[in-house]
């Protein structure tokens, strides 16, 4: 499909599909599809594929999506393999009627952050049986400007907060899972942070910046540039496992230096200089990651590859795990 940027004639236009691993920054897989496959039923096969060839026991907690994800073909197979998911619902007719219903109701409970909820069992003309929804609302605070829909001139009015009827703003979410509203709340909010993930590899990793007629090319570099991404945050989890840092600062940060190699008696000595403005820090930074490589090479005829890999991820994601274990599926092969 040809994309419409009048600045580049020609250009192919394509949507990225992709998932990630919430919170770790992983990229777990992407599907460069033409610019008018947007919709979840071109990505999802891929997605269904994904779980099927993982044991129960190391699939994903919660499948988490966007607005999009809230339709019938999605959940109906997400509950077929037993998957918990959470996703968030269109504002449709029959949505805000149960909104409506749930306006007299006095006792909502607390969410987070502002927001109040309430659950309730909806079932939409498109579905195939009653789900756990559970309504959320946030009551506007100052004046607020809205344009009425239905309006082509897009008419403009206010909704001031002196009004003696507060005004709020509504959210449906639909889940499989049995969480209480402030969780279930919490769980979905945190899902922006993957948008997030999705920013920083367009931006500043140029995902989508190779881009030919040969969708087998495009979809093979967004898979190199998915790998490489998800090689350099295991390296700064490595030097840093309690905080992401974006490619745009940790970059510079840990590359920005000079290397001299030197040799003597039989061993290979790399001494890295830094020109950044916090090499005091850099230095304390890579002085602990040179330690861990050198404890493990050290160690490294004694210990399997895979019991190298389990001492790696361990010390990667130790903010992560707190001293639990993790799936098997994050050491298996390929």
């Amino acid at each position: 499909m040809v994309g419409y940027n009048p600045h580049k004639p020609g250009r192919p236009s394509h949507s990225y599909h992709s998932a990630f691993m919430a919170n770790t920054r992983l990229a777990l897989g992407v599907e460069v599809m033409p610019g008018n496959a947007t919709a979840p039923a071109h990505s999802m096969p891929g997605i269904w594929a994904w779980l099927d060839a993982l044991p129960p026991s190391e699939r994903p907690a919660l499948l988490r999506g966007d607005i999009a994800y809230g339709n019938e073909s999605v959940l109906r197979e997400a509950e077929a393999r037993h998957q918990p998911y959470l996703t968030k619902l269109r504002l449709t007719k029959n949505v805000r009627r149960l909104v409506t219903r749930l306006l007299a109701h006095p006792d909502w409970e607390k969410a987070g952050q502002g927001w109040q909820g309430r659950e309730d069992t909806l079932q939409l003309a498109s579905w195939s049986r009653p789900r756990r929804v559970i309504v959320l609302r946030r009551q506007i605070k100052g004046d607020a400007l809205i344009a009425a829909q239905d309006d082509p001139q897009m008419a403009l009015a206010f909704i001031e907060s002196k009004a003696t009827a507060a005004a709020y703003e509504y959210a449906v979410l639909v889940t499989s899972t049995d969480y209480e509203i402030l969780t279930a709340a919490q769980l979905y909010r945190d899902r922006a942070d993957a948008e997030n993930n999705f920013d920083e590899l367009k931006n500043q990793w140029a995902w989508g910046g190779f881009t030919t007629h040969d969708l087998k090319r495009c979809r093979l570099m967004a898979s190199m540039v998915a790998l490489v991404t998800n090689w350099w945050n295991l390296f700064v989890r490595l030097a840093n496992p309690h905080k992401h840092h974006e490619a745009i600062t940790s970059r510079p940060l840990l590359l920005h230096g000079v290397a001299t190699k030197t040799q003597h008696g039989g061993q290979t000595t790399l001494t890295i200089t830094s020109q950044h403005a916090k090499q005091a820090a850099i230095q304390a930074v890579l002085t602990r990651l040179a330690a861990f490589l050198s404890s493990l090479k050290s160690t490294a005829e004694q210990l399997t590859d895979l019991e190298r890999l389990t001492l790696i991820l361990r010390r990667a994601f130790a903010k992560f795990l707190q001293g639990r274990t993790y799936p098997a599926a994050l050491l298996a092969p390929g």
